[in-house]
């Protein structure tokens, strides 16, 4: 089981999963090259959703395809100063997300 971890000091932030720092995957879409944010909707956010899916999921395209959701669920609603989130908590809402999806509520 994976840990991913945020924090803030100051105005820096720090995300890591098991203790080394979270690759942005800039590579698979740039929405935010100065780094992580969480909090609120916007391009700090939308990275950090991208990079912990691709990430956890080790499959780009279906993090390509959730991370937006996975954002509005989860990443805008992150505690400012410091969050941890499992693997089996965000397994736990990418299966809500799919099923929001199946029953046309996300469509």
């Amino acid at each position: 089981m994976k840990t991913y971890e945020g924090c803030r000091q100051g105005f820096a932030v720090n995300v890591t999963v098991d203790g080394r720092p979270l690759d942005p995957r800039l590579d698979l879409y740039n929405h935010s090259p100065t780094g992580f944010e969480w909090g609120y909707c916007g391009s700090g956010p939308a990275q950090l959703a991208l990079a912990i899916l691709a990430d956890h999921l080790a499959d780009d395209r279906e993090a390509l395809n959730l991370y937006q959701r996975f954002k509005w669920a989860v990443v805008v609603g992150l505690p400012r100063r410091r969050w941890i989130l499992t693997s089996l908590i965000i397994d736990q809402i990418i299966q809500n997300i799919r099923n929001q999806e199946a029953e046309g509520v996300l469509a």
